[in-house]
């Protein structure tokens, strides 16, 4: 087997499925064939085993310790992704209508879901382009609503709340998939939290719910037992067959981003890794171009256009990009452009070198005209 440390040196700037922490993969390859004293693969352990229940329990447990997670909340490691949540988030606990606040494609994503099981009231009204989080005092919300929705980051767009929305004591839900655990946050103002683990949290395949002890029993009677918060909750996310090596994996980036400061030690290096990105592209004179505006800007994912989009310039910055190591920086289908993902595991110096590479993009483009 090759080692890891051996491997060539390239930087994943990926939006999902990311980057995972070189020091977790290498734990991961060190007791592959055989997990602590069972002489068998983390991928072969029964999850009916107590080898498991303290792999999950101490995931769990690690989970409260960084987001500091009050005792009346429970937390779940579920299937489905994102995608199976916004449907679970409104068999759950819709009751009538619920609020949607929509800022990008995956709040839009959960509302069209969230319509075939009630009544969605969008609380923003409808945009071409998603280009900001317009101003609280604009917000239309319904007083009788069940729940208030809405997305912590949009990663297609770029989008991010630097703050918790004011519901007026409606319960709040966040879908948190992009940019939990990247900075502190007070759980207890809300009812729901989700995250799909393939950004920030571990590999694709499992999806963490964080959900106040009060917003259980309310299912629907349609409600799958899969996606039952209830269900789940009872049986410490042992119901089915849960996703072992996912759950494994996530606990072992938990006990890293303690290791590294916790949540306020990755928010300290996502100021610094996004600032280096916008920076020059603030210092670009229009050549590079973010079409968010400042204050709803993502740490996480940062998009980006060349002269207002000249695609022939993004396929050159691309395949140089490429070139030199670092991977994935296509914007998404959607909206095209540039993309740079820039979550837990990308390190400071990786940023830089992104940042560096775009420094020297605009002078060989831009040095010449302006002589």
């Amino acid at each position: 087997m090759t080692d890891l440390s051996q491997s060539h040196k390239v930087i994943n700037f990926g939006a999902g499925p990311a980057k995972l922490p070189h020091e977790v993969l290498k734990k991961v390859q060190e007791e592959l064939l055989a997990y602590g004293n069972t002489q068998i693969s983390i991928l072969e352990l029964s999850h009916r085993s107590n080898d498991f229940k303290k792999v999950i329990d101490d995931a769990q447990a690690t989970l409260r310790d960084i987001l500091n997670i009050p005792d009346n909340y429970k937390t779940l490691f579920m299937q489905g992704g994102g995608t199976g949540l916004f449907a679970a988030i409104p068999m759950n606990i819709m009751n009538g209508t619920a609020d949607y606040l929509i800022t990008g494609s995956w709040s839009a994503k959960a509302a069209k879901e969230a319509a075939k099981y009630g009544k969605v009231n969008m609380v923003l009204p409808k945009v071409t382009k998603y280009t900001e989080i317009p101003d609280p005092s604009t917000w239309n919300l319904d007083a009788n609503a069940s729940y208030v929705y809405y997305c912590a980051n949009e990663t297609v767009h770029g989008i991010e709340f630097d703050y918790i929305p004011e519901t007026n004591g409606i319960p709040l839900v966040a879908d948190m998939s992009s940019n939990i655990l990247t900075k502190p946050f007070d759980v207890s103002k809300f009812a729901v939290i989700f995250a799909g683990a393939q950004k920030n949290i571990g590999p694709a395949g499992v999806t963490l719910v964080i959900v106040r002890n009060d917003m259980l029993g309310r299912a629907m009677d349609i409600c799958p037992t899969i996606l039952n918060f209830t269900i789940m909750a009872n049986d410490n996310s042992l119901h089915n067959t849960p996703p072992v090596f996912q759950i494994y994996m996530v606990g072992l980036v938990f006990e890293w981003i303690k290791k590294n400061g916790g949540v306020e030690g990755m928010q300290n290096f996502a100021r610094k890794k996004s600032s280096k990105i916008y920076d020059v592209i603030d210092g670009s004179k229009g050549f590079y171009m973010c079409p968010i505006k400042p204050d709803a800007r993502s740490k996480m994912n940062i998009p980006l256009r060349i002269r207002n989009g000249d695609e022939e310039l993004e396929k050159e910055f691309l395949s140089g990009a490429t070139a030199r190591g670092m991977l994935q920086l296509k914007g998404h289908r959607s909206v095209g452009g540039i993309r740079a993902s820039l979550y837990n595991a990308v390190t400071e110096e990786e940023a830089e070198i992104l940042a560096n590479y775009m420094k020297w993009f605009y002078n060989k483009h831009c040095k010449k005209t302006e002589k």
